[in-house]
């Protein structure tokens, strides 16, 4: 059966070709399949667009994410499938922004990059393009098999909000801390069909409105409180994602516990994401998350940081507030999270 896929080039290392002088260039993604000639397959209509001017990730920005998540709009009914190459630095940040700019998405989205430039002979490049390529045209019952964002890198493909970079070395840069792979490429593309995600909402909708005045923060032993009540007096701040220690905790002392009960105050929300990689949020366990819980500080969950940036940048986006903002970050918006029972009235 005829598959349509549409590859966005947003820019990063898999667009890469080595040059006769020895150096590398920019790859012309309309010449795609003279780099990759696998793409050439009867059934298969591959169209290319392009950033008009491609970006580094590391220049990735709330106004990209919106193009993005347009070029999608714009094309959704045409293709059956989108790939987007995408410099592995933010890559887990867009992935994860795209999931919740676009609701009741039923196609699948797969982003993917590469550690060395596809014109290079031991590029992984070609092989997470031609299999994120093949996830994009898999069908079932005459439906897309995956049907949301995922990221495709090192012969896994992961939910794109589940993601996280741990190496800039390794072939298998890209990990999910807390949730399998959705998929495992070997002989076969094998899908794990328990975990796949199906959005209630039927039809697609678009929120580009990303409240970008928020701030993250880690701890550390021995920090000053003075650099969070910086942060926090910030004047047009409408939120903080607190990276704290283990299951959830912080240090107990008054003036921290001040600080953060004084944003609750002020309508300043305060997000709690471990800095573990593996693992979750837990205000019950310990003591010293008890204090973050009684100052109104949100619990993450197993969220990664880079989920709860962009989930906290959409919920605030959307104007939520008080209590409805508590329990959207608390729910599970798009396989983002473990389920939790939201927080009520009251914390």
């Amino acid at each position: 059966m005829d598959r349509t896929i549409l590859i966005i080039y947003t820019g990063g290392t898999i667009g890469s070709v080595q040059t006769v002088a020895g150096g590398l260039a920019p790859l012309d993604f309309s010449e795609i399949h003279r780099h990759v000639p696998e793409l050439v397959q009867d059934h298969l209509t591959i169209e290319t667009v392009s950033f008009e001017s491609p970006i580094d990730s590391s220049d990735m920005s709330v106004e990209h994410w919106g193009t993005l998540a347009d070029m999608i709009q714009s094309r959704y009914d045409e293709f059956d499938g989108f790939v987007i190459l995408h410099g592995t630095d933010t890559l887990a940040y867009t992935a994860s922004a795209l999931s919740f700019m676009l609701e009741g998405l039923h196609k699948p989205i797969i982003l993917t990059g590469s550690q060395l430039p596809i014109g290079l002979p031991r590029t992984d490049g070609r092989e997470n393009l031609l299999s994120a390529v093949e996830i994009a045209c898999a069908q079932r019952l005459n439906e897309p098999v995956i049907q949301e964002v995922a990221v495709y890198f090192g012969s896994s493909l992961y939910r794109g909000n589940r993601t996280h970079k741990a190496s800039a070395e390794s072939m298998r840069a890209i990990i999910s801390p807390n949730l399998p792979p959705l998929a495992e490429a070997g002989v076969d593309i094998q899908f794990n069909d328990g975990i796949l995600f199906r959005d209630p909402l039927m039809r697609l909708n678009i929120h580009e409105v990303m409240e970008s005045r928020i701030a993250w923060m880690p701890l550390f032993p021995g920090q000053s409180s003075e650099i969070i009540k910086r942060v926090l007096d910030w004047p047009d701040i409408k939120g903080l994602v607190l990276s704290t220690f283990g299951s959830g905790n912080a240090p107990t002392n008054a003036e921290l516990k001040a600080l953060l009960s004084e944003a609750d105050t002020r309508g300043v929300s305060v997000v709690n994401v471990s800095q573990c990689s593996h693992g979750a949020v837990h205000p019950e366990r310990y003591a010293t998350a008890h204090m973050l819980r009684d100052c109104g500080v949100i619990p993450g969950g197993d969220m990664t940081t880079e989920a709860a940036l962009t989930k906290f940048m959409h919920c605030l986006g959307q104007g939520l507030k008080g209590d409805d903002l508590r329990n959207a970050m608390r729910s599970n918006l798009r396989g983002e999270i473990t389920k939790f029972s939201p927080i009520m009235p009251g914390h």
